[in-house]
Order: C-alpha cells, then sequence, then structure tokens
C-alpha cells in the first residue's frame, strides 16, 4: 500500500474518532437538556461509565484495527505506518480544536475583592 493511502485511511480513522468526539461532547454537554436534571447516584454512574467503555471499543477500533490486523497479516511496516498517521491527523485536529477554542471570546473577569 502506498504512503499516500495509508495517510488518507489515517485520516479517515482520525476523522471517524473526531466525529465520534464532537456527538460525545455533544451529549455530555446538552444531557441536563434532553434528559433532564437528574439526581441518582446509582444510574448516573453507571451510565457514563458504560459510555467511557463505550467510547473506548470505539476509538481503539478507530485508531488501533486496521493497523493492528495489518501488523497480524505481516504487513508490520504499514500497519505502524498508518497507527502513525493516524495520530498525526488526530494531533492535527486536537492543535485545531485548541486554536479555535484560543480565539473564542472570553467571559469578562470578575474582579473580586482582596484581603488585606
Amino acid at each position: 500500500m502506498t504512503n499516500k493511502k495509508l495517510a488518507l485511511y489515517g485520516f479517515l480513522n482520525a476523522s471517524g474518532t473526531l466525529v465520534y468526539v464532537v456527538l460525545v461532547a455533544q451529549i455530555m454537554s446538552n444531557g441536563s437538556k434532553w434528559f433532564g436534571q437528574v439526581d441518582n447516584k446509582t444510574f448516573t454512574p453507571i451510565a457514563v461509565l458504560m459510555l467511557f467503555v463505550l467510547s473506548a471499543a470505539i476509538v481503539g477500533t478507530l485508531v488501533l484495527g486496521r493497523p493492528a490486523l495489518m501488523y497480524l497479516d505481516g504487513k508490520k511496516t504499514e500497519g505502524v505506518k498508518l497507527f502513525l498517521y493516524t495520530l498525526g491527523w488526530i494531533a492535527a485536529f486536537t492543535i485545531i480544536a485548541f486554536i479555535i477554542l484560543a480565539s473564542l471570546p472570553k467571559p469578562a473577569a470578575i474582579n473580586l475583592p482582596t484581603r488585606s
């Protein structure tokens, strides 16, 4: 497989990860609007931990699935390259997200009285 094709697959894997992260972030940001204010000390932690486990499985599959299969099929160099391309794209998406976050307007600072 060519480096160009590996880079494309890495981009697609990272894009799938990005889409999944955006969906989970939307659920976390809007959960109280969608599900109402829930004060349950049993089921809320269970739901959050199950989402965490599901997220680990989905993102693990997106990032490691094809590279691991390639590695096990004897295409070790290609598998490692695909993994690195995927990580590179994820790093690029992360940097872009922080640049966007830094460029958003900041709320006015609240000056609290200091103690003397």
